[in-house]
């Protein structure tokens, strides 16, 4: 059992490495001959009601996403106020974004969830929830889309319309089933690694489908507003679903040049490339670099306001065993 952990763990590092060289090499084939001046005049004829839009958007996309940090607190049962919990996750969801997941969904938290007093197994609830809150909503909006015949596939593609429509339905109908094991499940409790796993309530499981699929979907209206109205907002939205995956399966963090190659391969017959170009670019300004920034002067904040405090007000964790979500 140990060689074939072993051997799968070293597949996935030379898959790893083999996707670092070829997404580079993908988006340097794709771009060789790009016009760089057009990317730049797309981007300086950006309408200021566009760009307040878009920013508009992700404000609510970066409110939401840190609000699946307060289903973890009412999951868990933790007494750590709002105004505790939500500048936390947002600094965490920006990092995520950033660098990694191990960076900023997962060690971040750890560290300024435990200065604010919780133990480490409410922690590792809060992080749970959250990933699976995220991840139900994509396969609700990515498996949708998917059924419905979005993103239109290039001639060649192996997989072809069928097939996508296949994952979409299998992807709708694991979604469905966590919904229905949290409405009809008799056992609630599971430990796993010395690891108590507890299935939400049916109402905090509706919570997590409705938030996580809503983020996902301003996510796409961020590309969308950001692109003139010729694909429609449900393909940006599927062509989004399916680079998200990608830059999940290839591990480079922010998936940077697999978005790019992603919209480009897949929309290069209705849009320009400066113009798809400009727009990604518009993209990543928004959503990753600028919340990145604040996100790195509230991180400042906060390590600041725990060094005074030492150890600022308890939050309770033991309080996690005594209420369910």
């Amino acid at each position: 059992m140990s060689g074939r952990h072993s051997l799968w763990k070293r597949a996935r590092q030379v898959l790893t490495v083999a996707f670092f060289i070829l997404i580079p090499a993908l988006l340097f084939m794709l771009l060789r001959n790009q016009d760089w001046g057009e990317v730049w005049q797309a981007l300086t004829s950006y309408r200021p009601a566009v760009l307040l839009t878009a920013l508009g958007l992700v404000a609510c996309s970066f409110t939401l996403f840190a609000s699946y940090d307060l289903l973890g607190r009412r999951y868990t049962g933790h007494t750590l106020p709002v105004r505790r919990v939500l500048p936390l996750a947002f600094v965490c969801y920006a990092f995520n974004l950033n660098l990694s997941a191990w960076v900023g969904g997962v060690a971040l938290r750890y560290r300024l969830y435990s200065r604010l007093g919780l133990d480490t197994p409410t922690i590792t609830r809060i992080l749970g929830l959250g990933l699976v809150t995220n991840w139900l909503g994509y396969l609700l909006v990515a498996g949708s889309l998917f059924t419905l015949g979005f993103p239109r596939l290039p001639a060649g593609l192996e997989i072809g319309s069928t097939g996508l429509r296949l994952i979409g339905i299998g992807m709708l109908l694991a979604a469905l089933a966590y919904l229905l094991a949290c409405r009809f499940s008799r056992r609630r409790e599971w430990q796993v690694r010395g690891q108590e796993i507890r299935l939400p309530s049916w109402r905090l499981a509706l919570l997590q489908a409705l938030m996580g699929a809503g983020n996902w979907a301003l996510m796409g209206l961020v590309v969308y507003t950001l692109l003139p109205d010729k694909a429609g907002y449900p393909t940006i939205l599927a062509i989004l679903m399916v680079s998200s995956i990608a830059g999940v399966i290839t591990h480079i963090p922010a998936g940077l040049g697999v978005l790019e190659s992603v919209f480009i391969t897949l929309l290069q017959g209705q849009y320009s490339q400066g113009t798809l170009l400009a727009a990604l670019i518009g993209y990543r300004a928004v959503y990753f670099l600028l919340p990145l920034l604040l996100a790195l002067a509230v991180y400042l904040v906060l390590e600041r306001l725990a060094s005074r405090a030492g150890q600022t007000e308890p939050a309770s964790p033991s309080a996690s065993s005594g209420r369910a979500g």
